[in-house]
C-alpha cells in the first residue's frame, strides 16, 4: 500500500463559519495526529480546499461561502499546511474535479487515499466517488470526517463502504498503518 492523506475542506467556513459541522471541532485533533504521523513517515499530505468565485454553480445551493481570498477560505490554523505538503484548490464538491489531484497522486505513486475532513455526505463523498472511478483504494477515517448531522454522516459512511468498497477505520488504526510506512 502506498497511501496519501487527503484533508478535505478543513477551512474557517466549515469549522467555525456559517456552514460548519457541529462535529467539526471534535475531528480536528484526530486529523492532526494523522497528519503528524504521515509527515514523520514520509506519507504525502494533500489539502483540498474550497475556493470559490462568486459565479460558481454550487453557490446557488449553499450561498456564498469560502470565496476566493476571503478569511473563510483559509485552512484552519490547527491544521496549517507545511512546506512539503500539497494544497489544491477546488470549486466543486470533489477534490478531483477541475484540480490536478489525480495527476499528483499518480506522480507520487499513490494507490490508496485516506480521506479526512468536512462534510462526510458532500465533499468527502464526492471525492471518494471520483477516487473509486480513478481506481484508488479508499479509506475513510470515521472519527476524522464529519457532516451536518449524525444521520448524514452514517448514511455517507455506509454508502462509501457499500458502493465504493471503502474501508472505514478510526484515527488510531490509521496512525498504526501510517507508522509502518516509509
Amino acid at each position: 500500500m502506498k497511501p496519501a492523506v487527503l484533508v478535505i475542506d478543513m477551512l474557517e467556513e466549515f469549522v467555525h463559519g456559517r456552514l460548519r459541522s457541529p462535529q467539526a471541532k471534535n475531528i480536528v485533533p484526530n486529523i492532526k495526529k494523522i497528519i503528524e504521523t504521515a509527515r514523520k513517515n514520509n506519507v504525502p499530505v494533500i489539502y483540498l480546499a474550497d475556493k470559490h468565485y462568486p459565479v460558481d454553480h454550487e453557490l446557488k445551493i449553499w450561498g456564498p461561502h469560502a470565496l476566493y481570498n476571503s478569511p473563510e477560505s483559509k485552512i484552519i490554523d490547527e491544521l496549517k499546511p507545511e512546506k512539503r505538503d500539497y494544497v489544491l484548490y477546488k470549486r466543486s464538491y470533489s477534490g478531483f474535479r477541475g484540480t490536478d489531484l489525480d495527476m499528483l497522486l499518480r506522480d507520487l505513486g499513490i494507490d490508496t487515499v485516506i480521506l479526512t475532513g468536512i462534510h462526510t455526505h458532500i465533499c468527502v463523498l464526492h471525492t471518494a466517488w471520483d477516487a473509486f472511478y480513478y481506481g484508488y483504494n479508499i479509506i475513510i477515517v470515521k472519527d476524522g470526517v464529519a457532516a451536518f448531522s449524525e444521520k448524514d454522516h452514517e448514511y455517507a459512511l455506509n454508502y462509501m463502504k457499500q458502493v465504493y468498497g471503502a474501508k472505514i477505520m478510526n484515527s488510531d488504526e490509521i496512525v498504526k498503518i501510517l507508522g509502518k510506512q516509509e
